[in-house]
């Protein structure tokens, strides 16, 4: 993607235009069909049916758009996928209601909770979801006016010690409004170090894993006398991978209860959101704060560009999370 974006020329536009025009499609139409095979009757739900009527829609405008030939038909193509990136907007949270209906509906009748098939389809949905938006938006990035450093949405010089400092930056400030005080986060690594990364996956992911340990150690030391150890931040230059530990001492999780955390059926948020109460499909991502969809989005969001993102925990101490970044670029795409 680095070296095709290098010099978005008229002729590299085109060629790009053409790939996604016989491209997505496909992908689109294999997300529709699953959608319209959930088990569970998942497939009914009002939200389920939502997000699969804007995966028709799209598939129906890429198909009926002709062939793209020339420059003018690029730029034509291009306002279409800013339509279709704008439509698709929402999927997760709104996929996230689906999910809690049924599970709500589950949970009344006393049926089984653990939903493997789910969740094998809720990970390969994200990851090509993801892998389509990365498509899109890259595409539609080269059309931009261009930024310093950056290669539509690749930044060539990305410092995961700022990334960091933004991310923890607006995680302590929710936990500021929710708690009234925030633990403190020290970043240990140098802001000089830079590799080419999406600033915006890592920011995610690192907002997510902070959010997680700020929430942690408060509920844990609400009621000490105590003051509340800090988080630290390390980011570690290694020759094929970017690691960066995020270790708190909020008290850890149980062993038996590790599994859960990769589910999406779970959260360790207070009050999950009553799917009954968000009726507003733009009410954006923060939504998702009681559905439990951060840590497995954020592990796609590491294995997409060959990473990955783990947990270790110690029961009555704290956790450490440990978000591995592939930095050689020799990965293929993990089509699901």
């Amino acid at each position: 993607m680095l070296d095709f974006g290098q010099n978005p020329i008229e002729r590299q536009l085109l060629l790009s235009a053409q790939f996604l025009h016989k491209e997505l499609p496909v992908r689109l139409a294999h997300r529709v069909a699953e959608l319209e095979n959930l088990p569970y009757g998942l497939s009914a739900k009002k939200h389920i049916l939502q997000v699969r009527d804007w995966y028709v829609e799209s598939f129906r405008d890429l198909r009926t758009f002709p062939h793209v030939k020339d420059a003018a038909d690029e730029l034509k193509f291009t306002e279409l996928l800013r339509g279709i990136y704008r439509r698709h907007a929402n999927a997760v949270p709104v996929m996230a209601k689906g999910v809690s209906e049924l599970r709500e509906e589950l949970r009344t009748q006393q049926r089984l909770t653990e939903l493997p098939e789910i969740h094998q389809f809720l990970d390969g949905f994200y990851l090509s979801r993801i892998g389509i938006r990365i498509l899109i938006g890259q595409h539609i990035a080269l059309h931009e006016p261009s930024k310093p450093n950056h290669i539509g949405l690749i930044c060539t010089k990305c410092s995961p010690v700022l990334v960091a400092q933004d991310a923890i930056n607006d995680a302590r400030s929710i936990c500021m409004r929710e708690y009234g005080d925030a633990p403190e986060v020290s970043v240990y690594g140098s802001p000089d170090f830079v590799f080419p990364y999406v600033p915006s996956h890592l920011h995610h992911m690192l907002f997510e894993l902070v959010k997680n340990s700020l929430r942690a150690v408060q509920d844990r030391f609400a009621d000490s006398d105590d003051p509340a150890p800090p988080i630290r931040l390390v980011v570690a230059e290694g020759g094929e991978d970017v690691t960066l530990k995020v270790s708190d001492e909020g008290g850890g999780i149980p062993r038996s209860g590790l599994a859960n955390i990769w589910t999406y059926l779970y959260s360790t948020a207070k009050s999950p959101v009553d799917p009954r109460q968000v009726e507003d499909a733009d009410s954006g991502p923060v939504v998702l704060a009681g559905y439990g969809y951060g840590l497995p989005i954020s592990r796609l969001y590491a294995r997409y560009f060959g990473g990955d993102l783990q947990i270790i925990s110690m029961e009555g101490y704290g956790t450490d999370a440990y978000l591995h970044l592939n930095r050689l670029g020799t990965s293929q795409e993990p089509l699901p």
